[in-house]
């Protein structure tokens, strides 16, 4: 999640380049990134089964492609600061969601540890303003960031971190190129520049790959209520980026801001207290 963050670092270089056609060659080459990954420890293309078609085409239309969509749209109507603190919720919505689906009670410990991380979020983020079109499409793009999670957890057993990863980017693509291809017609493609090279490379090698691997791997052994307080990290992944690149220097409100992602990450990973005599 800290590399996601630091996609606002490099997003500067895109903004004259065409968004859902960008995207597009972002999960393209980040799709066949991964194939070769998984070919490479053996994790090669598998059969899928019918259910297993169904989640993933509805964890790349839902947390790839109709998430980049509400995202964008949504900062049209509403400013990119409530966006941010209304998507930053998600791990509120995992603490809760993500242990019916695994059959269990929601930790109290853990949605109390996710209700501080939200709050660092939102003091660094900041709350900003908007429309209630604004408003509705950022709590569709949260719906969305959840179900990148939580779509993928039923499929990750069989087929892995690796596999999950490149299907739900390569299906992401021809969803994003009809998307595209409405908006901007023949219009959403076109040599990029050396900058937006480099910036579409970052996004499909770091922000893809690396991030896309690293999530889905830690998300069946956290859980994903434990996992979802790590999008905390989000906004320090934003500021250390702006550091690193000099476009931004952190303020009173991120540092502390920062301070209760990590409290809050300090509560909800700390090792259950298991009572003397029990079984």
């Amino acid at each position: 999640m800290f590399c996601v963050g630091t996609l606002t670092g490099v997003s500067p270089a895109l903004h004259d380049y065409p968004v859902y056609g960008g995207q597009a060659v972002r999960y393209l080459v980040g799709a066949a990134l991964l194939l070769v990954v998984a070919q490479a420890f053996g994790k090669g293309p598998v059969r899928l089964t019918r259910r297993e078609v169904v989640f993933l085409f509805l964890l790349a239309l839902t947390g790839l492609t109709a998430f980049n969509v509400l995202i964008v749209e949504s900062t049209r109507f509403a400013d990119p600061a409530t966006v941010g603190t209304v998507v930053a919720a998600v791990p509120i919505v995992l603490a809760l969601v993500g242990p019916a689906m695994e059959r269990r009670k929601p930790a109290p410990r853990v949605l109390v540890a996710a209700v501080v991380v939200v709050a660092g979020v939102a003091v660094t983020s900041g709350f900003g303003g908007g429309s209630p079109l604004g408003l509705l499409l950022a709590f569709g793009a949260l719906a969305c960031e959840a179900g990148f999670s939580l779509l993928a957890l039923p499929v990750l057993g069989r087929l892995g971190a690796i596999r999950v990863s490149a299907y739900s980017a390569a299906l992401a693509v021809p969803q994003l190129v009809v998307v595209g291809l409405v908006v901007d017609g023949t219009d959403m493609v076109r040599v990029p520049t050396v900058a937006e090279g480099l910036a579409l490379a970052y996004l499909a090698v770091v922000v893809t790959v690396f991030a896309f691997l690293c999530w889905y791997a830690s998300l069946p052994r956290l859980g994903a209520d434990k996992a979802g307080l790590f999008s905390g990290f989000l906004p320090i992944g934003a500021i250390v980026s702006g550091v690193a690149l000099g476009t931004g220097q952190p303020g009173l409100a991120d540092l502390l801001g920062v301070c209760l992602v990590l409290v809050g990450l300090v509560v909800g990973l700390r090792p259950a207290r298991v009572e003397v005599g029990a079984r």
